[in-house]
């Protein structure tokens, strides 16, 4: 069996599964789950559970292009009290915390959570590939290029799929030199990349399982999808089950979703596919 320990909890990736993004910002690109209080927080994490979500990433600071950091008061303020309601309630879910900040990260494996999401991949905090060690968590590394005040401004490469593998193949040596277990690999869609760059990705993606690592796609109702239709992100859910569909169809083990419920289905219907003789 294919799986990864989650303190205790083990996640099964035989087949792909769902992660169910819930923001505790007040500034998401998606409003579909902006102004949410803490019960209405908890019924949103019920439904995805519902829905089939294996994992739900909570995360307490704005990602989006041009967003400035908070300090690690304010983003720990955010996600503890989200990440102690879900973990009273669903005490049997897996939870990662999406935080670049180490100290973040280790309040919020304290408050329940049992795997981090890291978009910098260790880049923006010295201290968070050490931490996520001594924690003894699964740690989802993320390729970046630059900071997200800075990322969208004239990302540029001269192979996209070439760099990001590389960065990998060091990222992931360095990981397991620090004493990580499990290492979740994610090329970063949309971070310090065009729209051309995206869609090399996902078309390589096959290439990153080269490193032997799960890949988290994370395309969810993101600019290259509602650009290239030329619709807004809460137009992007067909574009996203789309989008996901390939990434599936190239090797992702996890997709990092807002519809929990449409990428079940996509996932349900691409295992059925693959069993067909």
């Amino acid at each position: 069996m294919n799986s990864i320990n989650c303190k205790g909890k083990l996640l099964n990736l035989d087949e792909p599964v769902v992660m169910g993004i819930i923001n505790a910002t007040p500034d998401s690109f998606y409003e579909g789950h902006l102004k949410l209080d803490i019960d209405g927080i908890t019924a949103l994490a019920g439904k995805m559970i519902q829905d089939g979500a294996a994992i739900l990433d909570i995360g307490g600071l704005s990602t989006r292009p041009g967003s400035n950091p908070v300090s690690v008061q304010e983003e720990t303020d955010r996600v503890l009290p989200v990440l102690e309601a879900i973990y009273q309630v669903y005490p049997e879910i897996i939870l990662s915390i999406d935080s670049y900040n180490s100290q973040v990260a280790k309040a919020a494996i304290a408050a329940g959570a049992s795997m981090i999401n890291d978009i910098s991949g260790g880049n923006l905090d010295k201290d968070m590939i050490g931490t996520a060690a001594a924690l003894q968590v699964p740690y989802i590394c993320m390729h970046m290029q630059g900071t997200p005040a800075t990322m969208q401004q004239a990302p540029v490469y001269s192979d996209v799929v070439k760099e990001v593998l590389d960065f990998f193949i060091s990222k992931t040596d360095a990981c397991h030199k620090a004493g990580i277990q499990d290492v979740i690999i994610d090329p970063g869609f949309g971070f310090g990349k065009t729209i051309e760059h995206n869609f090399q990705l996902l078309k390589a993606l096959g290439v990153l399982s080269i490193t032997n690592k799960p890949i988290l796609a994370g395309l969810s109702r993101k600019g290259t999808i509602y650009k290239t239709l030329g619709v807004t992100a809460a137009d992007a859910l067909n574009g996203t089950t789309v989008l996901n569909t390939i990434a599936l169809l190239n090797g992702a083990s996890i997709l990092r979703v807002h519809d929990v419920k449409e990428a079940s289905e996509a996932i349900q219907l691409f295992s059925r596919y693959k069993k067909a003789p």
